[in-house]
Formats: C-alpha cells, sequence, structure tokens
C-alpha cells in the first residue's frame, strides 16, 4: 500500500535560491569532490533534489551518505509490525540475488523451484489435500497479502460469473460478504474489481464477523466470504469453522476465502487443532503475508488454492521457459526473487520446531504485557494465551474527567521513541478508540519492559495535565498531524473522499 504523490506545479517547486543567506562563500564544485570528505564538499550545504533530476553527476559516496542521513530521521524499523530482525546468512544471498528478476524463469529455474517449494510447504502447513485421488492444490508469491487477496477476489469473482453465465442467469451485480474490520486492501478489491461490499458490522463489545450474520448476507450474487485469521485490530481469530458449517447445514455454494495476512504463520503452531483452514470443505484459498509471522522482510505474500476448480483457467497464462510451461497468475510481472529466497531459508532454517518456539515465547510475552496493562487499568481488548495474535490491543478505562485519549498516549510514546498507534475502531462500534501493540520475533521481555516503564512514564506526564495545558497538547499533536511533511503524501483532489469505509465513518486503516 503505497501513498497517492502530488506532482508539484512550478509554483509550488522550492527553489534553493529563495533561501540565500549571507555567510562565508561555498566551496566550489571541482574534481576532487570525488575524493573529499563527504562533509567538505559543496554538496554538504546544498538542497537535496527533490523535484527534478539534476544536471549532473554526485559521487556515490556522498549520494549514499546523503540519504543515509536522511533516513536516520525515519521511526525505529525495530517498532514495526513487519519483520525487521534477519541472520545475516540469509542476508548475505538475499543481497546477492538482488539482481534477479523472478518472472524470468529461463534465466533463473532455480527461484522459481525454490518458490514452488514454499508454496508446497505452506500449502501442506495449511492441511491442503494431497490425497491421490485430489487434483493437486496450487498457490503462488506474491508481493504481499495486498496482491494475493486481489488474485483471491478475481478467482472467486470469475468463477461466480463463469457459473452465472453457465446457468444463464444475470452475471452483472457481485457481492462479497465481509466484516467490517477489514483491512483496506478488501476494500481496494471490492472497488478495484466491481465488486458490492456486504459488511458485517463490529460492535462495542464484538470485534470480529458473527457468522450468522454473514452468512444471511449470501444471496445468489455473493462470489464469497472473507474470514480473518488475525485481525487488524484485535489480532482475534474469527470462527471459519462455524461459517463453514451454517454454508454446509444451509446446503448453500459459497465459497470462503481466508485471510491469514498475519495469522496463518501463528495459529498451526500456537492452537494446531483450530479449524480454519483447509481442513474445512467450503475454505477455497488463503492467504499469508511473509513479511508479518513469516519472518521474512517486508515484500512477499503468499496464496493457496484448494484445487483447479476455483482457480478458473482463464485468468491463468503460461510462459514458456526451456520448452516447459511455467503457469502465471499474477497482478505484476517483474518481481524480485529474494524475498522468496528469504522465505525458503525461514521454513527450512527454521523448521516447524523453530517457528513453534518463536511463536511461543511472542505470545508468552504479549500475555506479559496484556497483564501489565491490566494492571495500569487499561481494558484489553485482544485474545491472550495464543487465542490470538501475538499482539495487545487495549483501551483507556472509561472515565469523563479524562482529558487525553488514546491518540494522545499514542502521541507521548511516539516522543518517547515508540509506535504504538491509536485506531478508532470499525464502524458501529460508537467509534471506540484503541491502542495495538505488536509483539514481533525481535521484541524481547526485556524491550517490553522497557515499553511498560515508558507507558507508565507517559500517563503520568498526561495526568499532570489540566484542561487548559490539555487543550494545548491537542493542538500540538494537530500540528504534527498537519505537517508538510504528512500532508504531502495526499493529493489535494482526494482529501474529501467518502467512499471508503474511513470516509464514510472515520475508521482508522491499520498498514498491516
Amino acid at each position: 500500500m503505497v501513498h497517492l504523490a502530488s506532482v508539484k506545479n512550478d509554483d509550488q517547486v522550492f527553489d534553493p535560491k529563495s533561501r540565500s543567506i549571507e555567510s562565508l562563500p561555498a566551496p566550489q564544485p571541482d574534481e576532487n569532490d570525488f575524493y573529499t570528505n563527504v562533509y567538505g564538499s559543496h554538496f554538504a550545504a546544498d538542497h537535496l533534489p527533490q523535484h527534478e533530476m539534476p544536471e549532473r553527476e554526485m559521487p556515490r559516496q556522498i549520494a549514499a551518505r546523503m540519504i543515509k542521513d536522511e533516513l536516520s530521521l525515519d521511526g525505529n524499523p525495530k517498532l514495526n509490525f513487519v519483520t525487521t530482525y534477519m541472520e545475516d546468512e540469509i542476508e548475505e544471498i538475499m543481497t546477492e540475488a538482488f539482481s534477479k528478476n523472478f518472472i524470468d524463469y529461463e534465466e533463473y529455474p532455480h527461484s522459481a523451484e525454490i518458490q514452488n517449494r514454499c508454496v508446497n510447504m505452506i500449502a501442506r502447513l495449511f492441511n491442503c489435500p494431497t490425497d491421490a485421488r485430489d487434483e493437486n492444490a496450487m498457490g503462488t508469491s506474491t508481493v504481499g497479502s495486498s496482491e494475493a487477496i486481489m488474485l483471491g477476489t478475481l478467482a472467486m469473482k470469475k468463477r461466480w460469473q463463469n457459473k452465472r453465465k453457465a446457468e444463464g442467469k444475470d452475471y452483472s451485480r457481485p457481492n462479497i460478504v465481509m466484516n467490517s474490520a477489514v483491512q483496506v486492501c478488501w476494500e481496494k478489491a471490492a472497488r478495484y474489481f466491481d465488486v458490492e461490499e456486504r459488511y458485517v458490522y463490529c460492535t462495542e463489545e464484538r470485534y470480529v464477523i458473527d457468522p450468522k450474520e454473514a452468512v444471511d448476507l449470501i444471496d445468489e450474487n455473493t462470489i464469497g466470504i472473507c474470514a480473518i485469521i488475525g485481525t487488524t485490530y484485535t489480532g482475534e481469530y474469527e470462527d471459519v469453522k462455524a461459517i463453514n458449517d451454517l454454508l454446509v447445514e444451509r446446503n448453500i455454494d459459497c465459497p470462503i476465502h481466508v485471510d491469514a495476512a498475519s495469522g496463518g504463520f501463528v495459529a498451526p503452531f500456537t492452537v494446531p487443532d483450530l479449524e480454519w483452514d483447509f481442513r474445512l470443505e467450503k475454505v477455497v484459498s488463503i492467504n499469508v503475508s511473509g513479511h508479518k509471522y513469516g519472518l521474512v522482510y517486508p515484500g512477499v505474500g503468499w496464496v493457496i488454492w484448494r484445487s483447479p476448480e476455483y482457480l478458473p483457467k482463464e485468468l491463468v497464462f503460461n510462459i514458456n521457459y526451456l520448452g516447459a510451461d511455467q503457469a502465471s497468475f499474477t497482478l505484476n510481472f517483474s518481481k524480485g526473487a529474494s524475498h522468496i529466497i528469504g522465505q525458503y531459508y525461514q521454513l527450512i532454517r527454521l523448521g516447524k520446531h523453530g517457528y513453534r518456539s518463536i511463536m511461543v515465547n511472542l505470545t508468552r510475552i504479549a500475555d506479559y504485557m496484556a497483564d501489565q496493562l491490566k494492571q495500569m487499568g487499561m481494558i484489553i481488548m485482544s485474545q491472550g494465551q495464543g487465542n490470538g495474535l501475538p499482539l495487545v490491543a487495549f483501551r483507556l478505562p472509561p472515565n469523563p474527567e479524562r482529558v487525553y485519549d488514546e491518540f494522545a498516549l499514542a502521541h507521548q510514546l511516539r516522543e518517547r521513541g515508540w509506535i504504538v498507534p491509536a485506531y478508532t475502531m470499525a464502524p458501529n462500534s460508537n467509534k471506540l478508540q484503541l491502542m495495538r501493540i505488536v509483539v514481533r520475533e525481535d521484541f524481547s521481555m526485556n524491550r517490553c519492559d522497557s515499553l511498560i516503564t515508558d507507558v507508565k512514564l507517559a500517563l503520568q506526564t498526561l495526568e499532570s495535565m489540566d484542561q487548559s495545558m490539555a487543550a494545548k497538547y491537542q493542538a500540538h499533536m494537530r500540528s504534527h498531524r498537519a505537517h508538510p511533511r504528512h500532508k504531502g503524501h495526499t493529493h489535494n483532489a482526494y482529501h474529501d473522499e467518502k467512499h471508503s469505509l474511513q470516509g464514510k465513518s472515520g475508521k482508522s486503516h491499520g498498514v498491516c
């Protein structure tokens, strides 16, 4: 998910000459710039190009240092949701593979073979049918779960259309059923592919899909139901089995796509007896992110289909290499092979025991964090003891006299270096606000203790504010959100969209 950048008009482009000041003469450009100290060159005192390519070259060591210096002002990646730690051995291999274009099967057949191995391992992890009497399941790597969800939606829509055409019925009004707490990629998939969104709305007490409400929304135009293993807000596992059983009981031919972006690499190891995958007959496709709990750097996802029946042939293209056909189903074409290789490394390096050990540790740390926050009076909204993702979703206790909210606490923690986002919950939950702490592989108990200490200090700071101080702090937060750096992420023409759940209701969308 990338923001829509606005291209500046000429009158909006910053002219470095407009900021010239009285000072010492600048170092003059000369050939020694390629050999001098980075900060002794004229580039160190010049503004970096922002809107147009420069006419002349910049020495490589200076370009690298200028970019590195700017990126040092970003947040600490170790406090992000996605994977930020991999072992040195695979980092070196991934770096060597940066130049490999994965789609070029002829030149890089072994990279393609490694993808096929990953698909097989992940499909079996999700209990896909492998009996000799069954048709082969299939899957593919993607750039992330967003692309995987797009592909899953396309497959469900095309299968539904083919069925309607064969019956001589109208196929112009497809719809899909999902929780109103879905990640924005589901809204995008529905909007981009002309599928009506039918929502099961959250409440103040329920943050997952209600199976009966979901099945009740199905009609002859429903292409499928989305069920989530690891919701964005609270990390809960939706009751896929209950949805499946209702469909079977009512004899409804409606497939389930499981969005296991976050939980696909957690649930099989922490709650292996939970039935949410291909063990359920109505589950036809599953997506998972490699770069969340799959433990690979951002840039890889996976999608698996139960059988060819659920991936219509007309969506698949055969690419010939070395005299053999390679079936391809993607939204993009070129992509690097590095992250696929990284996923294979993690699968064979850790094995099931290694993944289980990591996920159990993360769950124990999350449970400890939840207990500590509960002792501070917080209301815990997530499920512990392995019954959800290793994260802690919480909100402040009700108090009409309190002069701060979850967003103020999140801002206080950000000033201490922690990125603990605050959200406005999905529609129909009375604009409930919450915060979310995601426990990742390198979030040790020691780091957990540091965060708990800073939460206590942040609360003390906020509690010490009176009404006037709180108002000033709220104004400070608004000015931070209105910073030109943030405003530049959205083109002016798209500031006031009203078609998304966020635009209609104020729901916050988590990035992951």
